[in-house]
């Protein structure tokens, strides 16, 4: 499993953007993202903070269902 690092909530919304999701909209600075999947809805929130932290990010990728390989792969 590769390890996560520190990125941007902007360059985590490009990435998962890329997986398929889609801005759905933003409130203050977070940023609700949805991706229609053959399960359901599958919807998360990202901060957009300069630099996210690990914990927050392993967060993300939960609600959005993703592995940490996915979500790394051509990062």
């Amino acid at each position: 499993m590769p390890k996560l690092r520190r990125i941007s909530g902007e360059d985590a919304i490009k990435r998962l953007e890329k997986l398929g999701f889609q801005r759905l909209r933003q409130r203050g600075s977070h940023v609700i993202l949805k991706k229609h999947s053959s399960e359901g809805d599958i919807g998360c929130v990202v901060p957009l903070h300069k630099e996210l932290a690990i914990g927050t990010l392993h967060g993300i990728l939960k609600q959005a269902k993703l592995s940490a390989e996915d979500f790394m792969d051509d990062l």
